[in-house]
């Protein structure tokens, strides 16, 4: 096997480099993948503006990813040259309280593949075997590809508690909110309500099982008083990361309701809340933004028995060489929920 490999690295905000670069040789505890999609994830995007880990710079991103085991380290078992698989991209010690308990992202030696470490945009990737979970052969790699993300959502939904007759708004019809939409009802939420601002996105998440679609802000709790007989919501999901549709959710949830916080926000942007309200009504906030552990493995059973509605998320694909222009035409793909980078 040849020990370089293409990558892509983000030089500087706006500008990739691809560059012939080490492969990584695995260590004892590590697998080696070759690399064959990775999806442009909304993170990715904000660290190729220069909002998000900018100290890691320069850096190779990408953090959704599918791929076939190539070797591992002497120390591991249980995969086979040839394997798909897919990826946990956070790594924790595996020995801390946090770890223990599946809080991966509050371990205090935790990392992350493609935002505080190099990450999938390249060729080849090494990393822990214990975060590498094999996939059935026969799953195209393209909805491998989806696990990541689709894992966020999982973990969100076990937070908030979506079961059965539950209402459910989301706010932010973009490609996580729109599987935000098709886990309520898969979950049994019902209505399932979205809220965007891109008529596009509405009409995508109505045609993926939202029971109502809102796009124009004025409207939207009238709407959500509607569909409730006048409660609000029982749930209401924030999927855009701006403090003024925080405060806005907090209005259109129902008294004893609950508040996913899902958007990233920027640096030290702060949620007034109503103490002896939140107090009186029962009302409850719980944050979440990455899956991890379990999370992937209920993610990657979704996506193997088709219970994702994937179309809207496979239909533009750049090629490695590509991916400066697949970053900076991004925003010119509303009908197309998910792009990905293809390694072959």
């Amino acid at each position: 096997m040849m020990k370089t490999m293409r990558a892509a690295v983000l030089v500087e905000p706006g500008r990739f480099d691809l560059r012939e670069v080490s492969r990584p040789d695995p260590a004892p505890d590590e697998a080696l993948i070759r690399i064959e999609r990775t999806g442009i994830c909304g993170t990715d995007m904000h660290i190729f503006h220069g909002n998000y880990a900018a100290d890691s710079l320069p850096m190779i991103p990408g953090h959704e990813f599918a791929g076939r085991v190539v070797g591992f380290g002497q120390d591991v078992t249980g995969l086979h040259e040839g394997q798909p698989v897919v990826v946990d991209m956070n790594i924790g010690c595996g020995r801390c309280y946090w770890c223990r308990r599946n809080e991966v992202l509050n371990c205090p030696e935790m990392n992350q593949i493609g935002i505080t470490m190099d990450g999938a945009f390249a060729e080849y990737i090494a990393v822990p075997a214990r975060l590498v979970i094999p996939a059935p052969a026969d799953t195209p790699m393209e909805i491998l590809a989806l696990t990541e993300p689709l894992a966020c959502v999982v973990r969100a939904a076990k937070k908030a508690g979506i079961g059965l007759g539950a209402s459910v708004l989301i706010i932010g019809a973009g490609p996580i909110g729109n599987l935000h939409v098709q886990l309520a009802r898969t979950l049994g939420a019902a209505p399932v309500i979205a809220s965007d601002i891109s008529p596009e996105r509405v009409e995508a998440a109505l045609a993926a099982g939202a029971d109502v679609g809102v796009h124009d802000p004025d409207g939207l709790k009238h709407a959500v008083l509607s569909a409730t007989d006048g409660r609000g919501a029982d749930i209401v999901i924030e999927s855009v990361g701006h403090p003024a549709l925080y405060a806005q959710a907090m209005d259109l949830m129902r008294k004893g309701g609950h508040l996913a916080a899902f958007g990233l926000t920027g640096p030290g942007e702060t949620l007034a809340v109503d103490i002896v309200r939140t107090i009186l009504e029962e009302t409850s906030i719980k944050g979440s933004v990455a899956g991890m552990g379990e999370d992937m493995h209920d993610a990657l059973t979704l996506l193997v028995h088709g219970r994702i509605d994937t179309r809207a998320f496979t239909g533009a694909t750049y090629a490695l060489v590509d991916i400066q222009d697949a970053f900076d035409t991004f925003a010119d793909r509303p009908h197309h929920l998910k792009t990905q980078i293809s390694m072959a």
